[in-house]
C-alpha cells in the first residue's frame, strides 16, 4: 500500500490543466531533417534518468540500445500530437510498429482498447475534459473528448495524441523526478497515463454530477413560485447525449484495465502491473457512476414528459370549462334572436333583466361545479 501511494503521489499533480499540444522540453516543434514537426518530445532515460542531449527517435533508440551492453537499463519515449502518415511512417518503421496500429493512431476516433503484437502492446485511452459554462442550454457543450495512444515496447514508449486536451507534459515531468519509478520501463509510464486518464474521469463525473442535480431540481421544483412545475427536455436531452460520450470513453476500458491488472502481461513489469489493479478499482467506480447518470437521466427525462402531458390535460380542462361555461348565454342569446311573436316574458318590463339574471346564475353555478372538481 506505501508503494501504491508512492506511486499516486509522483502523477497526481499531473491532473492539473494543461492544454498546450507540447509534453515536454528538449525538441523544438519544427523539427528538422531527421525529425517529424509532430514529434514534440523524445527523450533516452538510463536507469530512469533522461538524458540531456536532444536526439532523434532513431539515434534515441540506438543510445538505449546500446547502453544494454553496459548492463544498464533504459528506453525512449516519444511524444507525438496529431501525426499525419508521413510524419508517423519513419518511427513506425524504425521501431517496427504494426501496420494495423499505425492506421488507428494516425486516423484516430477509436474506441478505447489494447491490442497485443508481437513486440508491443497498443492501448488506446479516451481523454474527457469538462467544459466550463455559466448555464446549461439544449446547445451545451458538457464534455469534450481527446485520444491519447500508446505503443508499449520492451525499450519504448511512443505516445499519440489527438484533441486539444490529455497534454502529458506535466506528467512527464512528474515522471522525470522519480527516477526510481521510471527504472522500472515503459510499463511505468503507461501505468501513469492510465491513472491521469482514469482520475481525469473522477473529476468530470463530479462536475457532470452538479449539472444532473441541477436539471433535476428544476424539474421537481416548483417555477416562480407559481406551482407549475418542469423544465426544458431539450437540455435534459443534450445532457443526456453529453453522458453517453462520457460512457462511451469509459465503458470499454473496463477490459482492457482488468487484463493489464490481472493477468501476466510480458511486456509489463510485474511491480507495475500490482497499480494497474487501483485504476481498474477507480475505473469500475467511474463506470458505475456514469451508468447511474444515464438512468437517473431517463427518469428525469420521462418525468418532465409526464409533467408536460399533465399539464395539457390541466389546460385542456380548462378550456373545456370555460367553453361550457359560455355557451349558456350563447344558447340563451340564440334564442331570443331568433324574433318569434310568442317568446317567453317577451312583453314584459322585467323580462330582460331576469334573463340576464338567469344567464349569471347558471354561469355561476357551472364555475362552482367545475371549480369544486378541479377543472378550474
Amino acid at each position: 500500500m506505501s508503494m501504491i501511494r508512492e506511486l499516486r503521489a509522483a502523477v497526481r499533480p499531473a491532473l492539473r490543466k494543461d492544454n498546450r499540444s507540447g509534453y515536454g522540453t528538449g525538441v523544438h516543434e519544427s523539427g528538422g531533417p531527421s525529425m517529424s514537426s509532430a514529434v514534440v518530445d523524445c527523450a533516452a532515460y538510463l536507469d530512469g534518468r533522461r538524458e540531456t542531449e536532444t536526439r532523434s527517435p532513431a539515434d534515441a533508440l540506438c543510445r538505449v540500445r546500446s547502453a544494454e551492453g553496459q548492463s544498464r537499463d533504459g528506453f525512449v519515449w516519444i511524444g507525438l500530437h496529431e501525426p499525419t502518415e508521413e510524419e508517423f511512417s519513419g518511427i513506425a518503421q524504425e521501431y517496427g510498429l504494426h501496420p494495423l496500429a499505425v492506421e488507428d493512431a494516425v486516423h484516430a476516433h477509436q474506441r478505447p482498447k489494447l491490442e497485443r503484437y508481437d513486440e508491443s502492446l497498443f492501448t488506446v485511452f479516451k481523454t474527457i475534459h469538462y467544459v466550463e459554462h455559466a448555464e446549461l442550454t439544449a446547445t451545451s457543450e458538457v464534455v469534450e473528448t481527446g485520444e491519447v495512444m500508446c505503443f508499449t515496447g520492451r525499450d519504448y514508449i511512443i505516445t499519440v495524441r489527438h484533441g486539444g486536451q490529455g497534454s502529458l507534459r506535466a506528467l512527464r515531468h512528474h515522471l522525470e523526478d522519480d527516477p526510481e519509478l521510471l527504472g522500472k520501463g515503459p510499463s511505468a509510464v503507461l501505468h501513469a497515463i492510465a491513472d491521469q486518464t482514469v482520475d481525469g474521469y473522477l473529476a468530470v463525473a463530479d462536475a457532470v454530477q452538479d449539472d444532473i442535480d441541477e436539471v433535476e431540481i428544476e424539474v421537481f421544483s416548483d417555477r416562480t413560485g407559481g406551482g407549475k412545475r418542469g423544465g426544458d427536455a431539450s437540455r435534459i436531452y443534450q445532457l443526456k447525449r453529453e453522458v453517453l460520450e462520457f460512457k462511451r470513453a469509459v465503458s470499454p476500458l473496463m477490459r482492457p484495465m482488468q487484463t493489464l491488472s490481472e493477468r501476466p502481461v510480458r511486456l509489463v513489469d510485474p511491480d507495475i502491473q500490482k497499480y494497474f489493479r487501483d485504476v481498474a478499482d477507480h475505473l469500475t467506480r467511474v463506470n458505475e457512476q456514469v451508468l447511474g447518470f444515464d438512468d437517473l437521466l431517463n427518469s428525469i427525462l420521462q418525468a418532465n414528459l409526464a409533467q408536460a402531458t399533465v399539464a395539457q390535460n390541466e389546460d385542456m380542462r380548462k378550456i373545456t370549462a370555460w367553453a361550457a361555461i359560455f355557451a349558456v348565454p350563447t344558447m340563451i342569446a340564440g334564442i331570443y334572436g331568433m324574433n318569434f311573436t310568442y317568446m317567453p316574458e317577451l312583453h314584459w318590463k322585467f323580462g330582460y333583466p331576469l334573463v340576464l339574471l338567469l344567464i349569471v346564475a347558471i354561469c355561476y353555478g357551472m364555475h362552482r361545479g367545475f371549480k369544486r372538481n378541479g377543472w378550474l
